[in-house]
């Protein structure tokens, strides 16, 4: 079920494609900050926040089984999107800039031993940033403009399954939407090969950017059938992305989209090669506490309950110790008594 909110225009819109039984959001119209969706990503996945949110749209959950893999798509130049009745939206307020920078962070300070996959990337911009294992994973993935544009036209690519109808293969605007849905296409196909990163215990983060149907919007006009025929495309290719993507974490996946009309005020980040190894990823100025895996709990309760017990065994001896009758409990004294009596 969706909502619009309405502020003298139409709100952006924050979507929720799918999501596991352990992660609730609420039905409702709440509007929800555009500067504390990096928040709601974060709370999704069991990581605390710097502060509360309160924002009545995500629910408690299940706090001993969280999600695997989040999944947030940001499309740029359309307020809503008409996307299947079975999720469930919400409305933004204050559409800003953001970024899940944050919430990268957290996984690879709290999981840097597991090496995680963290993806972002933005192909408009050409912006790529690749965290732990997606460094080998993705690494054969088109990023480029250029290397987008030569993937498009191989012999398996999108443009032989999809129903262009009155898209060009010759317009700019054009290509860049399609080169995005070719992402999205590459980025499922290469998870499919490597099943085994989905069923790890560390949780995974991809965060995309598409700018196509915004190209698109300022090349034909939202009015044109070449913006109508982009938006259905984009849907369409969006929700078979969720399903693949929730099928591969084995259900246990929050898949999110983000459509955003203009942000009030442009994005600064830097990006990162794909070549990049992740091993520079492990100085930090951000003056992070220290890693730690899932034996530390294991550790903990070692450590904890052998002080216990040495505490109690100190505690018994030395009760006895203090009640003890020299004369009868004590094997020296009764030597001694008898070594006297003899002499």
């Amino acid at each position: 079920r969706f909502f619009v909110f309405f502020l003298g225009v139409c709100a952006d819109e924050f979507s929720v494609l799918r999501s596991p039984q352990s992660v609730v959001f609420r039905d409702g119209s709440w509007p929800i900050p555009g500067e504390r969706i990096p928040d709601v990503a974060a709370l999704t996945m069991g990581f605390s926040v710097e502060e509360d949110l309160p924002w009545p749209g995500l629910a408690v959950g299940d706090l001993f089984h969280r999600p695997r893999a989040t999944v947030l798509v940001t499309v740029k130049g359309v307020d809503k999107l008409a996307l299947p009745a079975k999720g469930i939206s919400y409305p933004i307020e204050n559409a800003v800039p953001f970024s899940l920078d944050s919430v990268a962070n957290a996984i690879h300070t709290l999981f840097s031993e597991e090496t995680p996959v963290v993806l972002q990337l933005a192909p408009s911009e050409e912006r790529v940033y690749m965290v732990g294992k997606a460094n080998s994973v993705f690494e054969d993935l088109s990023v480029t403009l250029r290397q987008l544009r030569n993937r498009l036209f191989q012999d398996n690519s999108i443009l032989g399954s999809l129903p262009l109808n009155s898209l060009s293969r010759n317009s700019e605007a054009d290509l860049l939407l399609l080169s995005e849905l070719q992402v999205l296409h590459d980025i499922a196909s290469l998870l499919s090969r490597h099943k085994h990163l989905a069923k790890d215990r560390s949780p995974d983060l991809y965060s995309l950017e598409l700018a196509g149907l915004e190209e698109i919007g300022k090349r034909y006009g939202e009015d044109s059938q070449q913006f109508k025929d982009a938006s259905q495309i984009l849907v369409d290719s969006l929700q078979k992305f969720a399903d693949e993507m929730f099928n591969l974490y084995g259900g246990n996946a929050v898949v999110e989209v983000v459509a955003v009309k203009a942000f009030n005020s442009p994005l600064t980040r830097k990006s990162r090669s794909i070549l990049q190894s992740s091993q520079s990823e492990t100085e930090t100025p951000y003056n992070l506490a220290y890693p730690y895996n899932y034996d530390y709990s294991v550790i903990f309760n070692i450590i904890l309950w052998m002080m216990i017990g040495l505490a109690l065994a100190v505690i018994v001896i030395s009760y006895n110790l203090w009640n003890m009758d020299p004369g009868y409990d004590s094997i020296i004294y009764r030597m001694t008594n008898q070594k006297i009596r003899m002499d």
